[in-house]
């Protein structure tokens, strides 16, 4: 066994209904590739919890849910304009450069959250033909650092991009926990917010390989089959992927699951207050606490638990709650921390 890990929500079990879910859909065979009932109910599904106009394709992993995403708005010379610390950009091998052939315009951000002012400073190049040409805002939902957006905030990024003749994509890695923090569902974080593209992310909220990319651009669907063939995306078993994601929209178990480590989150983060030499770095607003503390503190706790440097010379580091995460464990990793 393992000891209890805070690195990344990534090293949590899979939910047990989840697994029920798997195993519901091990009976006899189906057709492969998605042509199955559990896809055609997921995709049915998607369409209640995100609006009737959208489109859900299940895919493999995080980054391929991204790659697919974009690539559905993006030409040979076009650009993506995202902070300079989002997944896409820090986190993804450079696969948005390597596999898509575009140039990433970043732009610094303190809190992870991209403005209207940091879209409309990257278009003057728009038209010269010696400069790359943006077409695509890219924003994580919950950002790097911990932040949500709002879906106030979300509209304002959508309504400054389409009136610049650009598409707004989400990283939707994180998207229940943002959805939990905020008190409002899916679709006022996406489709209502006017987001073109997204991701909604399973792994990380109980599933066991599970994302899909949901489309709200209906002239832009028609390509993600080819698109998500083309990167690798495709499960062949897809009922397995589906039957997954369903679960998580059926009785709103993905709010129970985020709210759940959002929850265990804030416990960890009011745990801190009285620990001299420890101090928050970002608003914890999902499942992310970032704390910086003595790099002899670090080290102890490296020795007992799993967890990461954020920004190793600011000695800030990361921890991560999950669906599984229980009180205990963040009791018990406070103790230590004292």
């Amino acid at each position: 066994m393992y000891p209890k890990s805070f690195a990344s929500d990534n090293h949590a079990g899979v939910h047990p209904a989840i697994l029920d879910a798997i195993a519901a859909a091990n009976q006899g065979d189906a057709p492969a590739y998605g042509d199955d009932t559990w896809t055609a109910a997921f995709e049915e599904r998607a369409k209640e919890v995100f609006g009737s106009a959208a489109q859900a394709f299940p895919v493999l992993n995080g980054a391929g849910a991204n790659m697919v995403g974009l690539a559905l708005m993006l030409g040979r010379y076009d650009a993506v304009i995202c902070a300079a610390d989002a997944h896409i950009a820090t986190h993804e091998a450079g696969a948005a450069e390597r596999l898509l052939g575009v140039k990433l315009m970043t732009v610094p951000t303190e809190d992870g959250k991209l403005r209207p002012a940091d879209i409309t400073s990257r278009l003057g190049g728009i038209g010269n033909p010696h400069e790359p040409q943006p077409t695509v805002v890219s924003i994580s939902q919950v950002t790097e650092l911990g932040t949500c957006y709002t879906p106030d905030e979300i509209a304002a990024l959508a309504d400054t991009a389409h009136h610049n003749g650009l598409r707004l994509h989400v990283d939707g890695a994180r998207l229940a926990n943002a959805a939990a923090f905020l008190h409002c569902d899916l679709k006022a974080v996406t489709t209502d917010a006017g987001v073109d593209v997204f991701s909604f992310g399973g792994t990380k909220n109980g599933a066991l390989a599970a994302e899909a990319v949901v489309v709200a651009d209906d002239s832009l669907a028609h390509a993600v089959p080819f698109l998500r063939r083309q990167s690798l995306q495709l499960a062949s078993k897809m009922r397995f992927v589906s039957a997954q994601l369903s679960a998580l929209l059926t009785d709103d178990l993905w709010r129970r699951n985020a709210a759940h480590a959002n929850a265990m989150a804030m416990r960890l983060a009011d745990g801190l207050a009285d620990v001299p030499g420890v101090s928050l770095a970002y608003p914890v607003e999902g499942n992310a606490v970032f704390a910086t503390l003595p790099h002899a503190a670090t080290e102890t706790l490296r020795r007992r638990y799993l967890f990461h440097y954020w920004d190793e010379p600011a000695g800030t580091v990361r921890w991560m709650t999950a669906f599984d995460t229980t009180p205990d464990q963040v009791d018990d990793f406070l103790k230590d921390l004292h």
